[in-house]
């Protein structure tokens, strides 16, 4: 039985070059989505709401436009947003509003519509409750 001995070629330095440079981007990725992972877990959910732009009236309704962000680190699901408008401290009219899901940085933009003028009372609009999934 003949034995023979193969011997393998020396990797060159262009190799052993690009093995180091690929070997350390691997290991950054990787390091960045465990440092991604790790600091999403500590930041709990943070939901802005803004009114940002006037009251528009069109066919004797009145639209109170508005946006919701999470600016925080988890996903939340169901977000309810509610509006009251007051006159005299009666509440005459409210909505509700159902968003499905906001990821960390999303924003979602709606609309109430009412059909007394919320110029004319107390109009709260507000974030009501959300849950996690």
């Amino acid at each position: 039985m003949s034995h023979s001995s193969q011997e393998r070629p020396t990797r060159s330095i262009a190799e052993w070059t690009t093995f180091g440079i690929a070997s350390t981007i691997l290991g950054a990725i990787a390091g960045l989505v465990i440092y991604a992972w790790a600091t999403e877990q500590d930041r709990p959910p943070v939901l802005t709401l803004e009114r940002r732009e006037q009251i528009r009236e069109a066919q004797g309704q009145y639209y109170v436009p508005f946006t919701v962000e999470n600016t925080g680190g988890e996903t939340v699901e169901s977000v309810q947003v509610v509006a009251e408008l007051r006159v005299n401290g009666q509440v005459e009219e409210s909505g509700d509003q159902q968003i499905d899901f906001l990821s960390d940085g999303e924003t979602e933009e709606g609309a109430f519509v009412f059909r007394r003028d919320p110029r004319r009372g107390e109009l709260t609009v507000r974030v009501a409750s959300y849950k996690l999934p």
